[in-house]
């Protein structure tokens, strides 16, 4: 039992990158995602008489560029966990770029939109940039890395607000995309001097089928939702697109989980930690994204309305700009907190706080500064909670998959984001009247509903995160019988700032050599803290990051098979293939009356009906039949020449079982082996 490792993975020299200059270069990435969201807002209003068209037509300007960025995303992060995730993030930049040229230099509605929407894969750089800190930065700086990078969302879209009124007050609208251009540039400059490019690679086949299928999904649910305000909710379009989504994504499901290289591991994603931090993740994103635009709208209302100030775009990014600096500011301490009481701890703090917030922001709207204190505390909540969710994730999947289940919780915010802009919209919309200035306005009623929706939301993704498991501390002492380390929960471990360089790659087969698909092969020190894991494709390969060369126990299972383990000596050059030998069997013997019965039919059904496999007794009476997972049975035994049947119900466990049946007298004997 052994482990092939390519020469071409084998651990390069330390970078030497400065850890500070990373943080940075990153970090000002995830600026640059947050400014192309944001950048457009202030100008929509005027963009219908711009680019002559309507009102309807210019909000395609922000539709689509939430389209890209849901659609590209998995997409991108898969492949920057195949192919390199500095190059994606490369490719994202000059995506960026390309799509501020084609805004700059059009005048039609329809090239304004495809720069938009090109632009729009610029959100792809925030979970791959979070990926690279994870392969790149020492143990210690991850975390506040991390922090920092999510906190740059918050930022971003405070400053791209009053540098948008600036610039459309000064310069011609184009102004805005030369910008935008301007600062990609730069940024992918940057990217190539300082950002060093991981080993950490799976390589292997793309699911194009599994890609295309997500993109129709979420581009259906999408069009329903950012559209609905417009079409209506019970239009014909808008519960089509939506019952569409459901079948696309009901297909998709089923597809991913056969699939040996899948574009989102279903397994994975159902895991206990990364399934509720992700679902902490859409209902933290939908708070976060209220908070945002009710703060925004709010102290632009006119005074008339009697909880309005009636500010400027530009006054109005002002007032919004500390809760940006307060995100950033609270990425260090994130970080500490992350690392004292653990994620799982701080998301549930960062729910919390931004509860507090929405009902500070229901009761105190009396003045700018009442608005501007409690929106802030939303805001430090918001940095908690972001900071915390890429954490736990990472601390759930394998190494190699951490661009990959990054996407898909950027991908899940991005959702809870734009159901917050739906429903704020809905709401605002059905509350509107006029006021005495002849404006129409929401009622304050209207925001009211929306801070407790938003109280709601993260409260609710806080009581979510209180089910994550919470794992045990894995400790560098191991002197005292070792570190605890989880079960079903990779443990970071990082030994003097190490972090896994080395891939290395085998395959794991049955006796006959019959690549085995979805085996589970996990890497361990000796000492027992662990290292990483990874499930097989479809030719049986894995892909496993460790540290450095060395001996290591190797521990790999798969459904009906009887788990292996071994010692090994992992290092370049080595190639050995997991040849798995024990299948794991329910077996028995049918008898008549105590006398062994030959060529009897065995079937074997699930509880609920559906058929599992068949099988004969041979001379000696005796069946066996391949494990079936863990569950519920029937097996009947048919003796066609007495014309004879028996049939008995059993619990199928992780090990092999054994029936016995008598055909005459019925009475099973069963015992389970272990």
């Amino acid at each position: 039992m052994a482990v092939a490792a390519d020469e071409e993975t084998a651990p390069p020299s330390a970078p030497s990158t400065p850890t500070t200059a990373i943080i940075v270069v990153l970090a000002l990435c995830g600026t640059l995602v947050s400014l192309q969201q944001t950048l457009v807002l202030p100008l929509l209003p005027d963009f219908p008489e711009i680019l002559d068209t309507t009102s309807d037509n210019a909000s395609w300007l922000v539709t689509v560029t939430l389209l890209t960025a849901a659609v590209g995303t998995p997409i991108v992060s898969r492949l920057a966990d195949m192919f390199g995730k500095r190059l994606m993030l490369i490719v994202c930049m000059w995506a960026v770029i390309a799509g501020s040229v084609v805004s700059a230099l059009s005048a039609e509605l329809w090239l304004v939109v495809l720069g938009r929407g090109l632009s729009g894969l610029g959100a792809c750089l925030v979970p791959v940039g979070i990926s690279i800190m994870r392969d790149h930065l020492p143990a210690d700086r991850v975390g506040s890395g991390v922090a920092l990078m999510s906190a740059t969302l918050g930022i971003g879209g405070a400053i791209g607000m009053p540098l948008a009124g600036v610039i459309y007050e000064n310069l011609d609208w184009h102004a805005l995309f030369y910008v935008s251009g301007g600062f990609a540039v730069s940024m992918l400059v940057a990217v190539y001097l300082v950002v060093p490019e991981s080993t950490v690679k799976t390589h292997g086949r793309f699911d194009f089928t599994g890609a295309v299928l997500l993109s129709v999904a979420l581009t259906c649910f999408l069009l329903a939702v950012s559209k609905a305000g417009t079409w209506g909710w019970g239009s014909p379009i808008t519960l089509s697109l939506l019952a569409g989504a459901g079948l696309v994504l009901a297909a998709w499901v089923p597809w991913e989980l056969r699939t040996g290289q899948p574009l989102v591991d279903i397994r994975t994603s159902t895991r206990r930690t990364v399934l509720l931090t992700n679902a902490a993740s859409v209902l933290v994103g939908f708070a976060m994204f209220a908070n945002f635009l009710t703060s925004a709208q709010q102290v632009q209302m006119p005074a008339e309305t009697g909880y309005g100030f009636g500010l400027s775009v530009v006054s109005t990014g002002l007032v919004m700009l500390p809760s940006g600096l307060l995100m950033v500011a609270m990425s260090p301490v994130s970080a500490g907190l992350i690392t004292r009481f653990g994620p799982r701890a701080v998301l549930i703090a960062g729910a919390v706080t931004i509860a507090i917030g929405f009902i500070g922001r229901s009761l105190l709207h009396g003045s700018v500064l009442e608005v501007v204190i409690t929106s802030s505390i939303a805001s430090l909540g918001t940095a908690l909670a972001f900071a915390a969710m890429p954490t736990l994730i990472m601390r759930a999947v394998p190494i190699t998959e951490t661009a990959s289940a990054n996407g898909l919780n950027t991908l899940l915010r991005s959702l809870g984001t734009s159901s917050a802009s739906a429903l704020v919209a809905a709401v605002f919309a059905a509350s509107m009247v006029q006021t005495s200035s002849g404006e129409m306005a929401p009622r304050f009623e209207a925001y009211q509903l929306i801070f407790w929706a938003g109280a709601a939301a993260s409260l609710g993704g806080g009581l979510i995160a209180a089910f994550i498991r919470r794992p045990q501390r894995a400790h560098a002492d191991v002197t005292e019988g070792g570190p605890q380390v989880p079960v079903g929960e990779r443990t970071e471990v990082k030994l003097d700032g190490e972090l896994p360089e080395l891939l290395v790659r085998g395959t794991v087969v049955g006796p006959q050599g019959r690549p085995l698909r979805q085996a589970v092969t996990t890497v361990l020190r000796p000492d027992g803290r662990h290292i990483d894991w990874g499930r097989t494709d479809n030719a049986g390969r894995y892909t496993l990051a460790l540290p450095e060369p060395g001996p290591y126990l190797l521990v790999v299972s798969a459904d009906g098979w009887a788990p292996q383990s071994a010692l090994v000596e992992l290092s370049v050059g080595h190639e050995e293939n997991v040849t798995m030998a024990k299948r794991l069997l329910l077996s028995g013997h049918i008898t008549d009356d105590g006398t062994p019965m030959a060529d009897v039919l065995i079937s074997l059904i699930k509880h609920s009906g559906e058929f599992v496999g068949t099988a004969h007794t041979d001379a000696d009476g005796h069946y066996e039949i391949g494990l079936p997972p863990p569950g519920r049975y029937v097996l009947t035994a048919v003796d066609h020449e007495g014309g004879r049947t028996r049939s008995r119900a059993l619990t199928v466990l992780a090990t092999s079982t054994t029936l016995d049946l008598d055909i005459v007298t019925g009475v099973p004997r069963p015992r389970v082996d272990a």
